[in-house]
């Protein structure tokens, strides 16, 4: 089968300027300085001004080199930071690499935001056309596919209305709905799916799955392991800007698990990263005393605390938060509307707020877990509104029960076994 993708050698570096920090200083200090460098710069009219900035060179991606067949669905996996997005806006031809070169035969589709190519003061039949057209469709080609496009983003009534005043759900729907159904070659798709409800990310990955079928290349990035497992047969794990691991899904994704228990402790903290409307700043797992931990006994509760900063108000903004086995084996989910009564991430005020979620005993059986947590917003500009994706490990033990960590399954719930009265 022909090479639809090949990167030899490939790296992309950027430099990162580094201000130093600001000082209060006297009108007289101020005044004294700015002549020290009038009077420089009449000694030595044509020397560089100076910068007191500092320079770091950062490499995002070093030496990557790996092939894809046609029509192969891939996995691109790895923490935040690891080079993951750079490597889909090489491919996708937004940014050039430093060094290397890659081949790609065929033409690309990526969706790696909400959006992606739309222009917000057009309607949606019009960024229909706009799209097919950049991505280098014929007039006929679009129109033959319009109806099933509209059909799959279920959009018909706000067809004729600009995409900026759709909703950040409407505007994903369509954009993958084009991405997906104008038949390209390649397919790349980011994190943007996990912004769709279960019914919409059920129909895009089953999407996915047929255009795969179809001898066309899918790539795929997630933090989401056991739709990776689900989705792609192989995987390409990135660590630091470099390939960790490449290969079959199950033994990758396995690896990549095991490594996250290992390097993660019962409490992570987060740097500033002002562009969030709302951060995750610290997360820790707590027993039953209130003390950071990260080995537990089934017949006790484990406490999730997180502490997160609103920068501005988010009417709609609510938390998710997953359990996986190492081997990517999706156990148990949750998300903020549990709350039943009232979604407690709703609208917070602006600065540190504290939330703790209780998992009760024997709800887990023994063994290794990781845990998985996102923030989202329907009325944010970025539907993501943070995405800090496996934040903590833990390892439970059974001390109690008959078979204790010989159990098997899933969980650890104990039935009661009793004698019915006659």
């Amino acid at each position: 089968m022909a090479v639809a993708i090949a990167v030899e050698n490939l790296s992309k570096k950027y430099i990162i300027s580094h201000q130093p920090r600001e000082r209060y200083t006297a009108l007289r200090d101020v005044l004294t300085n700015g002549a020290k460098r009038f009077a420089k710069k009449l000694a030595h009219p044509f020397a560089r001004p100076e910068d007191d900035a500092t320079q770091e060179t950062f490499w995002a991606l070093k030496d990557i080199n790996f092939h894809i067949q046609q029509g192969d669905r891939v996995g691109i996996i790895g923490r935040n930071g690891a080079g993951k997005s750079t490597l889909l806006k090489i491919l996708s031809r937004i940014t050039a690499p430093t060094s290397g070169r890659i081949k790609i035969r065929g033409r690309v589709s990526s969706l790696l935001e909400v959006g992606t190519g739309f222009h917000p003061e057009l309607t949606g039949r019009e960024n229909i056309y706009l799209n097919g057209a950049i991505l280098g469709m014929g007039n006929a080609e679009i129109v033959r596919k319009f109806d099933e496009i509209v059909a799959f983003a279920e959009v018909e009534q706000f067809l004729d209305t600009p995409v900026k005043r759709y909703s950040s759900g409407m505007y994903v729907r369509l954009a993958f709905a084009v991405a997906a159904h104008l038949e390209p070659e390649i397919l790349i798709v980011d994190e943007v799916l996990a912004v769709g409800d279960a019914q919409f990310q059920k129909k895009c990955l089953g999407k996915m799955e047929d255009v795969g079928r179809e001898g066309r290349t899918v790539l795929f990035v997630s933090h989401n392991m056991g739709v990776i497992s689900q989705l792609c047969p192989t995987c390409v794990w990135l660590e630091k800007g470099r390939i960790r691991d490449i290969g079959q899904t199950e033994s990758v994704v396995n690896a990549y698990m095991l490594n996250g228990v290992a390097s993660l402790n019962g409490e992570m903290a987060f740097p500033d990263d002002l562009k969030k409307a709302a951060q995750l700043k610290n997360i820790s797992l707590l027993d039953r005393n209130g003390n950071v931990a990260q080995k537990f006994d089934c017949d006790n509760p484990i406490h999730i605390k997180f502490e997160i900063e609103i920068r501005k108000q988010l009417p709609g903004l609510y938390g998710y938060l997953a359990i996986f086995k190492p081997d990517g084996t999706h156990v148990l989910e949750s998300d903020s509307f549990d709350a039943m009564t009232v979604n407690p991430l709703d609208n917070l005020p602006i600065g540190i707020n504290t939330f703790k979620v209780t998992m009760p005993p024997r709800i887990l059986g023994h063994g290794e877990y990781v845990i998985y947590f996102s923030m989202a917003c329907p009325s944010a500009d970025n539907f993501n509104v943070d995405v800090p994706g496996i934040v903590c490990g833990f390892t439970l033990d059974d001390f109690s029960s008959k078979r204790g960590n010989q159990r098997l399954g899933f969980f650890s719930t104990l039935l009661v076994w009793s004698k019915p009265e006659r």
